[in-house]
């Protein structure tokens, strides 16, 4: 396989626990610690897949975030998070999706976030590149 062409990505998953620093005053993990948690994952996402060019190269922000709160869990409860790109980018921007379930299957909360790639060299938004596009895109 030559440089800088995979299969492409079926997604990613990592597990969260609710620490007792992510509760809020109602007993569960506060939504701020959801959009931390939506980060880590496509940061963990970025990283596994990339190659260290790619990522010495560019940087990601968000420009949009869209979440469903369907539920919550407390503290010393776990979710499965998995993270997607569901659809190809549009120039600068593509579309992420993260799911959080439950132990018992439930999606506790869902979201779909637009990021845009920045150029680390110049500061500015880029087109994604299509050997990027080819690592992360879900048919």
């Amino acid at each position: 396989m030559s440089e800088g062409a995979a299969p492409k990505d079926e997604g990613f998953t990592m597990t969260f626990t609710a620490l007792g620093e992510h509760i809020d005053q109602l007993g569960h993990v506060n939504n701020a610690v959801w959009v931390q948690w939506m980060e880590q994952i496509a940061v963990s996402h970025w990283e596994a897949v990339a190659l260290p060019e790619w990522q010495a190269a560019y940087v990601w922000v968000v420009t949009r975030h869209e979440i469903d709160y369907r539920g919550n869990i407390r503290e010393g409860e776990s979710v499965t998070a998995r993270t997607f790109i569901p659809d190809a980018p549009s120039g600068a921007r593509f579309d992420r999706c993260v799911e959080f379930i439950d132990a018992r299957g439930r999606t506790v909360v869902r979201s779909r976030t637009t990021w845009a790639m920045i150029a680390q060299e110049t500061g500015r938004i880029m087109r994604v590149p299509a050997e990027i596009t080819a690592r992360f895109f879900v048919d």
